[in-house]
């Protein structure tokens, strides 16, 4: 099979490449996944950069992409619910990284069959993004209905489709962006937008339940005067000095890195099949054009999710 590695730490340009490898095993809790489309997220190029690591020794080259969607040719001993022809959607294990192939394997609670009103591409754009936001607000905050909410980079990835769960949640939205992409957040659910360049959140007036936080930095430190005395901070960056600052300001921070779940998946793909849920899809890349998907991504300039497309 063809799959994108990564022979070594360093520059995508000049460790990325695509390779012909043996196809993974098959657990008997697997499914094996002819791949349609995947996404790049920022774990891909800091893997490369070695700035991430997802193994405690790495072996080189190392498979790339964490999610992605496509067809089950052949399912597991072990596994139920499943069938050979199914239209699927996932995130991989950390440990089992290797998406942006033609051929992938991921366990069988890990992923959920693919929302019928979306395209392989416009799914593979989801898991990664949507799992962080679920995770970060149903579990993390705890959030219920009619508590306000501020979504820092509301037009990224994973802030758009906090905005939206938010909304359909039920809870009162205000997202940070910029002026250009004020009108899609808005659309996605925002109640009010404010333009992180030249406003100040801080501004606003509001004391919200909870801060969900994409940014970090100096934002996330501002964060904290915002929230009402019992509010959480959730941040997907982490928290520098976390305990201190929950203390001094009275609330809970909880940083948090997604898991892989296949269950929740599910329950994402409904409510995009209902239209509470949809991805930006900002390009689409062929396999064997994976180093310009990755530089894409890592420039900060995409609008939306950057997809790598299986072409045979």
């Amino acid at each position: 099979m063809r799959a994108v590695v990564s022979n070594s730490h360093g520059k995508i340009e000049e460790v990325v490449g695509l390779s012909t490898v043996d196809e993974p095993p098959l657990r008997p809790s697997d499914l094996r996944v002819e791949m349609r489309a995947a996404s790049v997220n920022p774990i891909d190029w800091l893997i490369v950069a070695g700035a991430l690591r997802v193994l405690p020794e790495e072996a080189f080259p190392l498979p790339l992409g964490s999610d992605g969607a496509g067809v089950v040719t052949a399912v597991g001993a072990e596994v139920t619910g499943f069938a050979v022809g199914d239209q699927v959607f996932f995130r991989v294990a950390p440990d089992r990284t290797g998406t942006f192939a033609t051929v992938a394997v991921v366990d069988a609670a890990l992923a959920a069959r693919m929302p019928t009103s979306t395209s392989f591409v416009e799914a593979a754009g989801i898991p990664l993004v949507a799992l962080t936001a679920w995770q970060g607000l149903v579990e993390q905050a705890r959030v219920e209905a009619g508590q306000r909410l501020l979504v820092h980079g509301g037009a990224g990835a994973v802030g758009a489709a906090a905005v939206q769960i938010a909304r359909h949640l039920g809870l009162h939205v205000t997202a940070t962006s910029g002026a250009e992409d004020a009108d899609w957040v808005r659309d996605l659910g925002a109640e009010r937008v404010i333009d992180y360049r030249t406003q100040n959140f801080e501004d606003a007036g509001a004391a919200y339940d909870v801060v969900f936080d994409t940014v970090g930095g100096e934002t996330q430190d501002r964060s904290f005067s915002v929230l009402r005395r019992g509010g959480t901070l959730v941040s997907v960056l982490g928290v520098p000095d976390a305990e201190r600052k929950a203390e001094l300001y009275g609330v809970t921070v909880r940083p948090f890195f997604m898991r892989p779940d296949g269950t929740q998946l599910a329950r994402i793909a409904a409510l995009v099949d209902t239209g509470g849920l949809r991805s930006r899809t900002d390009r689409v890349f062929p396999l064997e054009d994976a180093r310009h998907a990755l530089t894409r991504s890592a420039s900060g300039h995409a609008k939306g999710k950057v997809i790598i497309a299986m072409v045979e």
